[in-house]
């Protein structure tokens, strides 16, 4: 069949944003196909709000025979292809991703917003996944436990643990879905992807370099579907009987949900969830290091990170110096605008909501003592906010509190080193938290005593497909990335022999 994808290289650069003359459909049992109701729906680029594409709005008809089209697709390729085979195709599809880098970022900018420049990292980082997956297919290693008696062989297994739904959200919608599928799929497992309904074509992107890349049919399946149809989908998701996992990424809220729905199955539940995470700059930190790391984490798709710093903590010995350095970086590097524009620097929020609530958020600080120092306003187009820097943050703010999930640096002081450590770990969520100074022992002590479940000492991009990616408490079960990331999608077997 014609790609829709090469299609998208000419289209996406005219005045008509279609991909496709019927619009983008779903992708299921290795076909192209509308919802059994014909509906689609229409997704957005938030810097203009242009229609980008019409996309198939798939409904729970169209989940059943994507699960169906799965379970067909897990026995051929759990069974019929070798380990060092499926991770062949993974490298394939590395391969594919990083040849295509420039139409799936330029398609990915268009419907999410991010700055062209972090879209193509964003492909580059998702093409890892299936890179580094594609190896650890033939390094998933059971165990010969020795027996307490004579003339009998114990060995551990470990095997692919089914038809596998991938719930992702909409701030990465390439990476997030590779993240989980490259795994997944590493090991066996066949896999059932319900994208965001704000960036489902990213998703549908991925499924066409999949099958280029040679993935047997309903190995790897994509129903999109409008917010409404989403729940109902989800909840079928976790209800059914055919699918042995779910793994999402998204809000905390969401993800309670999800886990109680999958009880009624006792399924495998992965969750990344939200968090709110506290960066540390100690007294003895190299400033223009802390400075990087800050704008890093913090500004990195707009403040729209699970992992951005959104509890700016600073030592009130070099709180001033620090926050001088932080505005002039800000106003140097930090370039609001359309994410096809090479000037650009910070896309758009999602939507309006997301501006509303960095609004609100502002509002309540400021009126409870904190200083504006930059920023603070919506952009001139669509769902733009500016960067903004506010000081004197007190405790009691709800921005001091709440996952911002935007461009808003706020900034608290502290004095003694037990005053903050409590501080960051007076949260409900704990996913990432990141410290910034010299003294080896304070850094030591801090890593391991911070109630997150990843630490950037000295650095703020610590993502990588090679480590585990994941959080405590409320941020999550599970780990995603590294040797860790095919736990979630394996069972362990105990075979007893008799000889």
């Amino acid at each position: 069949m014609n790609s829709w994808l090469r299609l998208s290289a000419v289209k996406l650069h005219s005045r008509s944003y279609s991909l496709l003359p019927q619009g983008a459909q779903a992708y299921i049992g290795g076909k192209w196909t509308s919802s059994q109701t014909g509906k689609s729906f229409d997704v957005l680029n938030p810097y203009n709000n242009e229609v980008v594409d019409r996309v198939t709005n798939c409904n729970v008809k169209d989940a059943e025979k994507a699960v169906q089209s799965a379970v067909e697709g897990f026995e051929q390729w759990a069974y019929s292809y070798t380990a060092k085979q499926r991770g062949a195709i993974l490298h394939k599809w590395f391969e594919i991703l990083l040849q295509r880098e420039t139409e799936l970022a330029t398609l990915l900018t268009k419907e999410q917003g991010k700055p062209l420049g972090e879209a193509r990292g964003e492909i580059q980082y998702s093409a890892a996944y299936f890179d580094w997956y594609a190896g650890e297919a033939r390094r998933v290693y059971g165990q010969v436990v020795p027996s307490a008696v004579h003339n009998r062989l114990h060995l551990h297994t470990r095997e692919p643990i089914g038809v596998v739904a991938l719930i992702s959200p909409w701030n990465f919608p390439t990476a997030m879905i590779a993240r989980k599928a490259a795994a997944a799929l590493s090991v066996g497992c066949s896999a059932v992807v319900k994208p965001a309904e704000d960036t489902p074509l990213s998703a549908l992107a991925l499924a066409q370099t999949a099958e280029e890349a040679g993935i047997p049919a309903g190995v790897f399946n994509v129903i999109t579907a409008d917010r409404a149809n989403t729940a109902e989908i989800s909840k079928f998701l976790c209800e059914s009987t055919d699918v042995s996992a779910i793994s999402f990424t998204g809000s905390t809220p969401v993800g309670k949900l999800l886990l109680a729905q999958s009880a009624s199955t006792v399924k495998r539940v992965c969750l990344e969830l939200g968090g709110n995470a506290p960066l540390i700059v100690f007294d003895d930190a190299n400033l223009d290091i802390a400075v990087a790391g800050t704008m890093a984490t913090k500004f990195r798709c707009s403040g729209q990170t699970c992992v951005s710093a959104n509890r700016i903590f600073v030592h009130e010995k070099i709180h001033d110096q620090y926050v001088s350095k932080l505005a002039a970086a800000m106003k140097e590097k930090l370039v609001l605008g359309d994410g096809m524009d090479p000037k650009t620097t910070q896309g758009p929020l999602v939507n309006q909501k997301a501006v509303d609530k960095c609004e609100l958020l502002l509002s309540d600080a400021l009126g409870k003592g904190a200083e504006l120092i930059c920023g603070g306003k919506h952009g001139e187009h669509g769902s733009s906010y500016e960067p903004t820097l506010i000081t004197n943050v007190q405790s009691n703010t709800n921005i001091a509190n709440t996952e911002i999930f935007g461009p808003i640096a706020p900034i608290q002081k502290f004095r003694e080193d037990d005053e903050v450590l409590q501080a960051a770990n007076n949260c409900r969520v704990g996913l990432a938290g990141y410290i910034f100074g010299k003294d080896t022992a304070r850094l030591h002590k801090f890593s391991r005593r911070l109630e997150v479940g990843m630490v950037g000492v000295n650095e703020g991009l610590i993502s990588c497909a090679e480590a585990a990616f994941g959080g405590v408490k409320e941020s999550g079960i599970g780990r995603e990335g590294g040797a860790q990331g095919v736990d979630e999608f394996t069972n362990w077997k105990y075979i007893c022999t008799q000889y």
